[in-house]
This record gives C-alpha cells, sequence and structure tokens, in this order.
C-alpha cells in the first residue's frame, strides 16, 4: 500500500509540473503570439482541457501524499501533499477570476479583445 501511495503520489505531481511547464514556457507563448483575437479565442479550449487534466491530478496527488505520510511515511511526504493539494484553492482563488474573465471576453468587441489579449500577457 505504501509504495502505491508513493507511486501515485510522485506520479501525479510529475504529471502536474509537466503540463505547468508545458504550458507556462511553450503554449502560453505560442498562443500570445497569435494576436489579440486568436490568442483569446485559442484560450477558450486550451483552458478547458488543461483544466480538465490539473485539477484532478492537483487533488489526486495531494491526497496520495498526505495518505501516504498518515501510514507511516515522513514528514517530506505531508509537506508534498499539502504543496500540491494547496494548488487547487490557490487556482479557485486567484487564478480563476482571471480565467473567468478571459473566458467571457467576446471576439466581436475590438476593445474587449484586446482587453483579453492584456489579461493574457499578464498570466
Amino acid at each position: 500500500m505504501a509504495t502505491a501511495l508513493e507511486w501515485l503520489a510522485t506520479l501525479s505531481a510529475g504529471l502536474f509540473a509537466g503540463a505547468a511547464l508545458y504550458v507556462s514556457l511553450v503554449e502560453h507563448p505560442a498562443r500570445v503570439s497569435l494576436g489579440p483575437r486568436a490568442a483569446v479565442d485559442e484560450f477558450r479550449p486550451s483552458y478547458r482541457r488543461g483544466a480538465a487534466l490539473q485539477a484532478p491530478l492537483g487533488v489526486l496527488g495531494g491526497a496520495a501524499g498526505i495518505a501516504r505520510w498518515a501510514t507511516g511515511g515522513c514528514a517530506a511526504w505531508l509537506a508534498g501533499g499539502l504543496a500540491l493539494g494547496a494548488l487547487v484553492p490557490f487556482t479557485l482563488v486567484v487564478i480563476v477570476p482571471t480565467n473567468t474573465r478571459l473566458l467571457g471576453v467576446r471576439t466581436v468587441v475590438s476593445l474587449a479583445v484586446f482587453a483579453g489579449f492584456v489579461a493574457l500577457l499578464v498570466w
């Protein structure tokens, strides 16, 4: 059981980190290089797919790390589980408001597109 929890926590954390690095270093710069209208349009499906991948990984990895600590693991499992699990409330409080604004931008209005593009640049 302990080994399975360790594998699950480590795999989830690794996949989460890999996805986050890919978005930050590859996908987001490519999106911004498309210009305001295309960047905002591309954000919608990309965000939904990314959230569907990363949210379960954060919850699963966090829970597995905490469970490993609870079954006799060292404090590092607890710290890792809490850190990974803390990304979920952080996302809900800090990231979701910006993403909600971006998802609500309609590309027909050029000023709204520009505002959405600026929000993407800050993101």
